[in-house]
């Protein structure tokens, strides 16, 4: 194909026509955004212990004995124990009193005697839990009590949610780049609306891990597509500022809904439904989202790529040219017709192979620190609504550095630059941990910041190398290593139980891991958009980050073409 760009320049960048288009991609990310990390409301694990029956006729003091009080850096009760509960019940009818003290007496004024109860012996909760009500009504633990010896059936949850966005990706991005980005987004947003619907009926714990799978199959497939379909659709500065700050904005305001929502209903089913609202808000869309023209020309399909530009032509009030795509091109698309990439091919030949190992290295390393410094600074205040809240208006100013780097800086440079930044501040956390908490989450910010801006250019940067007829397919593969990541990270604070520091250090050590990878990645900034795989760049050996890199060379592009085309801005969230 000769410049799609080009073909369709006499549109321009800002008319009525990208604006729309503009606006209402934007709202498609908001279900997205909304269901990101519901696990982390849906899953809430809320102070617990074992549930004492009213029937147990023990007094007051028994009652508030029968829990055994643990030494694990402060004074807790424990969340898994009880004091024998027969045992008890006999010691309250004989009248005695529970006693912490090392002593087993009468009291000086002659009052029942005590018992000293830490040398009682201890058994399970046979009568369930008792869980604090604070903050949740019910959540998907308290209902199935994931509690104790089923504990580990909760980061399983989170493992399956983040697995279903896994496979989603890699289910998505093959379908998108045969039958078209529009249905995939609208079937992504569909399943979102309808398994977060099922989820709240779900009878068991492994019924609602099934459905939940699904549900994440729908949460990043459908964002991976809209903003391959954005950067489709939109050229020059509106593709710069869809990409890199308006998509993620809208993405985050669904994000910061969440809290809201869960705030004002503490019972996790009737939040599942309302989750599912705004992907039935976006249904009725697919009658104003067009399909991307230019997937449609890399498919051999021009009159319909012909008939979205003359309708966008005619709301820009602009006048289109008589042939927008000449005979050439026709012919050259039609032979691409019959041609049907898949994952495979993103290893076929040493130079897309080379590529694509070293994204998905990096993704799944910065998708590692991004979701683990999400779960752990949730954790860093009281309140979980606020908490979520502020972890998720961090990413505000992250967009905003992330948008203008992209405007004017180089690809791998800017990734470097940032991702640093974040691994050095996380590494730091070592020496503050425990001494100075302002400082220490101070430079949490910081290093989520510093990944949040990477990961932004990082999305940019993976669809400026992959090539149009299997683009979708490569940022899908890409996503699909990123859930992966994911998928490790609820594990990942757990290791804070053989040392306090190693979660950070992990976090750190692969951020500064993703640094050393994008070192060997081409330059992209300025280049002109591959279309096929011939006119990806061609990966370089070891060397420092440079302004740009000349693009290699196409059959009938001129050098003044390939330095003037529009870069492809692309996302910020994984």
């Amino acid at each position: 194909m000769q410049d799609y760009e080009e073909s369709v320049s006499f549109l321009g960048t800002w008319g009525p026509f990208q604006r729309r288009v503009f606006f209402l991609l934007c709202l498609t990310s908001v279900p997205c955004g909304y269901h990101l990390l519901s696990v982390i409301f849906l899953l809430a694990t809320p102070p617990h212990q074992c549930h004492i029956p009213h029937h147990s006729n023990l007094s007051q003091d028994w009652i508030q004995a029968s829990i055994p009080v643990q030494a694990a850096g402060r004074l807790e009760r424990s969340s898994c124990s009880r004091y024998e509960l027969e045992l008890v019940q006999n010691l309250s009818a004989l009248g005695t009193r529970p006693s912490l003290n090392l002593v087993y007496n009468r009291s000086a004024l002659g009052s029942s005697p005590e018992v000293l109860v830490s040398s009682l012996k201890q058994e399970g909760c046979k009568d369930g839990w008792a869980y604090s009500t604070e903050f949740y009504q019910s959540t998907v633990v308290t209902e199935f009590n994931l509690v104790c010896d089923d504990q580990w059936k909760q980061p399983l949850t989170s493992l399956v949610y983040f697995l279903g966005g896994l496979c989603g990706c890699l289910v998505s991005g093959q379908i998108s780049d045969r039958f078209g980005r529009k249905p995939v987004l609208f079937g992504a947003i569909a399943m979102l609306s309808v398994f977060s619907s099922a989820v709240a009926f779900a009878p068991s714990w492994p019924v609602f891990t099934v459905l939940f799978f699904m549900m994440g199959m729908g949460q990043i497939a459908g964002y991976i597509v809209v903003f391959v379909l954005g950067s489709e659709l939109l050229v020059g500065s509106t593709r710069v500022l869809f990409s890199s700050l308006g998509l993620p904005i809208v993405y985050t305001i669904g994000m910061i809904l969440l809290p809201g929502t869960a705030y004002l209903v503490r019972y996790w089913r009737q939040l599942s439904l309302i989750m599912a609202v705004p992907g039935l808000a976006c249904i009725p869309l697919w009658w104003l989202v067009p399909e991307s023209p230019r997937w449609l020309v890399s498919r051999g399909r021009l009159w319909e790529a012909e008939l979205v530009l003359r309708s966008a032509a005619l709301e820009n009030r602009v006048e289109a040219p008589h042939v927008i795509f000449p005979s050439v091109n026709a012919e050259k698309a039609t032979s691409q017709k019959t041609e049907s990439l898949s994952v495979l091919d993103l290893l076929r030949t040493k130079n897309i192979r080379s590529i694509t190992l070293v994204l998905w290295l990096i993704w799944f390393s910065i998708s590692v620190s991004y979701f683990g410094l999400s779960f752990n600074t949730s954790s860093l205040y009281g309140n979980p609504f606020l908490n979520y809240f502020l972890v998720s208006a961090v990413e505000y100013p992250a967009y905003t550095a992330s948008w203008l780097a992209t405007r004017s800086l180089p690809r791998r440079l800017s990734f470097i630059s940032f991702t640093l930044l974040g691994a050095l501040a996380l590494l730091l956390i070592q020496i503050t941990l425990h001494s100075h908490p302002s400082l220490t989450l101070s430079l949490v910010l910081l290093g989520k910041f510093g990944i949040l801006v990477g990961n932004g250019v990082l999305y940019m940067f993976t669809g400026e190398l992959s090539p149009t007829v299997i683009r979708n397919t490569a940022m899908s593969s890409c996503a699909m290593f990123s859930r992966l990541g994911s998928s490790v990270s609820p594990y990942l604070l757990q290791l804070a139980v053989f040392n306090t520091f190693l979660p950070w250090i992990i976090v750190g050590s692969l951020s500064l891991l993703c640094v050393l990878l994008c070192v060997f990645l081409p330059e992209t900034f300025r280049q002109p958009l591959p279309d096929t795989i011939q006119q990806m760049p061609l990966i370089r050996g070891f060397r420092w980050p440079q302004a740009s890199t000349p693009p290699p060379k196409d059959d009938g592009k001129s050098a003044k073409d390939q330095t003037t085309a529009p870069e492809i801005i692309c996302s910020t969230h994984l």
